[in-house]
C-alpha cells in the first residue's frame, strides 16, 4: 500500500468516525437542548433559546454537509417499514418557524405610529406550544373516536394540494424553507394541521352520537309548537327575514334594512329550490344554464323557479332541519312578486372546542409515525398563483353567509359574522392563500351572533363591533387575534348608540364609527390600547344615515353617500379625530 492509499484510507477511516460522532452524539445532544429549551420557555431568555436552538441546527446542517451526512433531526431520506418520532419540542420548534413566516407578511398598519413588534412579543412559547396540542388533539380524535386515522398517503395528498392551488407560491415556498424543505417535516407540521381541522370538522358536524340527544329533543320541542306564533315560544332564537330578487321592481315596503337580504338570480334559484325541499324534497336541478349573466336567465328557468316558490305554503313550520353549526326550523310567512318573508327558528350545536375539552382525548407527547418516503410537493409556477384579469376559485369552502365582515391581515382573509339561511352567526374562518387552505376561528368569548356589523385591522387584531343580533341593535364588540386564535371583549364604557349598516375606519390608534340604521348622525371612537371609547362630535356632523361610505385619509375620515328613507344621497362630511 503506497502512501497516497495509505492516506486516504485514513481519511475515509476519519469521516467515517466524524458521521458516526454526529449519527449517535449529535440527535441526542440536540435533543437535550430542546428539552432545556421548553423548560425554561417561561423565562425571560426563552427566545434567545430558541434562536440558539435554531443556530445549533443551523450549524449541524453545514457540518453534516462537510461530512455528507444529514442529522437524523431533519432526515430527508426514509426507510421504508421502520418508524420516525418527532418530539413536542421539535414540533414547537418548527411551529416558531412558520409562525415566523406569517408574521413576516402581516400587515402593520401604516398610520400606526409605533414601530411592528417581533414575533415573540405578540406570541409567547404558551401560545405556541397549545398551536401544536391542539392539531395533535385533533388528528388523535380521528384515530379515537372516528377510527380514520391520518395517513401517510393523505399527507401527501395534502401537500401536493397545497403545492398545485396555492394562490401565493412565494409564500408557500418561504414556509417549506422555514422547514428546512424536508417533505416529513412539511407533511407533519404544515400538512397534518391543515387535514386534521378540515376532516374533524367535517365528521363532527353531523355525528349523531354527539348531536342525537339534542336532536331528539329538539324534535319533541318543535312537536309541540307546530304554529308559527309558537315557533317564537320555544327554546331557540327566532328571527324574521325578507328575501327579494336584487332586479325587481315590486314597490318597496315599509322595513328595516336588517331583515332584508337581496339575492341576484342565481342565489334567488338556490334560496327558493332551498326552500322547497325544505317543505317537499329535493327539487330537480337548477335549469340556469352556467356561465349565463344573471339578467340573461332563460325564461323557462324563471318560470320553473316561480313556480316551485307557489309551492311553498304560508304559515307551515318544516321538519327540524340542521346545516353544520346550528338545528333549525323554517315557515314562510308572506310572499309576492320577487319577494318572500320567511321565519326561523335556531339551535347552537355543541361547538367541537367545547366537546374536544369534554371528550379528553388523549394527545402523546411524541407522535410515531410511519415513514414514508414523501415527494417534495411541485409549486405552482404561475407568478402570484394566478393569472392577471382572472377568476381562481378556492378549495374546501365553508358555509356560505351574507351579511357579515372580511378583513385581510397580510397572510390571511378573515370572514366572520352574518347570516346563513336567516341564523345569525358567530363563526368566523380563515383563509389562506398560500397554502389554499381554510380554519375556522374560535369561538371561545366571541361575540354574540349577528350581522351587518364593521371590521377594521389594527395589525394585530380584528375588531368587530355593532350590528344586529338576535334582540336588535348591538352595541358590543370584539377583537380577535389571528396569531393566538384569542377573541377579547371590548369595554363597555364610552360605547356610542347600538347600531348597524354603520361604517368603521382605522386611524392607527383608534376604530372609529359613524352613522347607521336609525338614520344616526352620531359616532363613536375606540381606542384599543386603553380599551375605552368616546363619542365623536356632533358640530356640523352631516345628516344621519346608513348604507354610506367611509374611508381614513390619513388625518380624516370622509363619509358619504348613503340611505336615507329608501333614497339614495349625494351628501358628505369630513371628520379630524385631532380637531374634533
Amino acid at each position: 500500500m503506497n502512501g497516497r492509499t495509505g492516506a486516504t484510507t485514513g481519511t475515509l477511516r476519519a469521516v467515517t468516525e466524524r458521521r458516526k460522532h454526529v449519527d449517535t452524539v449529535l440527535p441526542h445532544r440536540l435533543a437535550s437542548l430542546l428539552g432545556h429549551v421548553q423548560k425554561k420557555s417561561a423565562s425571560p431568555s426563552a427566545f434567545v433559546s430558541l434562536r440558539f436552538a435554531f443556530a445549533l441546527l443551523f450549524c449541524a446542517a453545514v457540518f453534516s454537509i462537510l461530512t455528507g451526512t444529514l442529522p437524523a433531526f431533519h432526515s430527508k431520506v426514509s426507510v421504508r417499514g421502520s418508524q420516525r418520532t418527532l418530539t413536542f419540542a421539535e414540533r414547537v420548534v418548527y411551529q416558531r418557524a412558520i409562525e415566523e413566516v406569517y408574521w413576516r407578511h402581516r400587515i402593520w398598519p401604516k398610520e400606526r405610529p409605533d414601530p411592528k413588534p417581533s414575533l415573540a412579543a405578540v406570541m409567547s412559547q404558551t401560545q405556541l406550544e397549545k398551536k401544536v396540542e391542539d392539531y395533535l388533539h385533533k388528528s388523535q380524535a380521528l384515530e379515537d373516536y372516528w377510527q380514520r386515522p391520518i395517513t401517510p398517503e393523505q399527507l401527501q395528498a395534502e401537500m401536493d394540494r397545497m403545492g398545485k392551488h396555492t394562490k401565493d407560491p412565494e409564500v408557500l415556498q418561504e414556509l417549506f424553507g422555514a422547514l428546512g424543505n424536508d417533505p416529513f417535516i412539511i407533511a407533519e407540521c404544515l400538512a397534518r394541521p391543515a387535514l386534521a381541522e378540515r376532516l374533524l370538522t367535517d365528521w363532527y358536524a353531523f355525528d349523531d352520537r354527539i348531536h342525537g340527544e339534542l336532536r331528539r329533543r329538539l324534535q319533541a320541542e318543535l312537536q309541540a309548537h307546530s304554529t308559527v306564533e309558537q315557533m317564537k315560544q320555544t327554546s331557540g332564537a327566532y328571527r324574521e327575514i325578507e328575501i327579494t330578487r336584487s332586479d325587481s321592481t315590486h314597490e318597496e315596503s315599509k322595513r328595516g334594512p336588517e331583515s332584508e337580504v337581496k339575492l341576484n338570480n342565481r342565489e334567488w334559484d338556490e334560496t327558493i329550490q332551498r326552500l322547497t325541499a325544505t317543505f317537499h324534497g329535493p327539487t330537480a336541478p337548477s335549469t340556469r344554464v352556467p356561465g349565463i349573466e344573471d339578467a340573461s336567465t332563460p325564461a323557462h328557468a324563471k318560470s320553473a323557479t316561480a313556480e316551485a316558490c307557489q309551492t311553498i305554503s304560508i304559515g307551515k313550520v318544516s321538519g327540524l332541519q340542521q346545516d353544520e353549526g346550528h338545528f333549525y326550523a323554517t315557515a314562510v310567512i308572506a310572499k309576492g312578486k320577487d319577494r318572500l318573508k320567511f321565519a326561523t327558528v335556531s339551535w347552537s350545536k355543541e361547538g367541537l372546542e367545547s366537546w374536544m375539552a369534554r371528550a379528553g382525548n388523549r394527545m402523546p407527547g411524541a407522535v410515531v409515525v410511519p415513514t414514508t418516503s414523501y415527494a417534495f410537493p411541485a409549486i405552482s409556477a404561475t407568478i402570484g398563483g394566478c393569472s392577471d384579469d382572472t377568476w381562481t376559485p378556492v378549495s374546501n369552502v365553508p358555509s356560505g353567509r351574507a351579511q357579515h365582515t372580511a378583513i385581510w391581515t397580510g397572510s390571511e382573509m378573515i370572514v366572520w359574522g352574518g347570516l346563513n339561511y336567516g341564523i345569525g352567526l358567530d363563526t368566523g374562518d380563515k383563509y389562506n392563500p398560500a397554502t389554499d387552505t381554510w380554519s375556522v376561528t374560535t369561538t371561545t368569548n366571541a361575540p354574540e351572533p349577528r350581522s351587518t356589523q364593521t371590521a377594521v385591522w389594527t395589525g394585530t387584531e380584528m375588531i368587530i363591533w355593532g350590528g344586529y343580533g338576535f334582540l336588535g341593535y348591538l352595541n358590543t364588540g370584539g377583537r380577535y387575534n389571528p396569531t393566538t386564535d384569542t377573541w377579547t371583549a371590548t369595554s363597555a364604557a364610552g360605547v356610542p348608540t347600538a347600531r348597524s349598516f354603520h361604517t368603521a375606519i382605522w386611524t392607527g390608534s383608534e376604530m372609529i364609527v359613524w352613522g347607521g340604521v336609525g338614520d344616526l348622525s352620531t359616532g363613536g371612537r375606540y381606542n384599543p390600547s386603553t380599551d375605552s371609547g368616546a363619542a365623536t362630535s356632533i358640530t356640523n356632523a352631516p345628516v344621519g344615515r346608513f348604507q354610506h361610505t367611509a374611508i381614513w385619509s390619513g388625518n380624516e375620515m370622509i363619509v358619504w353617500g348613503g340611505d336615507i328613507d329608501g333614497f339614495g344621497i349625494n351628501t358628505g362630511g369630513r371628520y379630524n379625530p385631532v380637531t374634533e
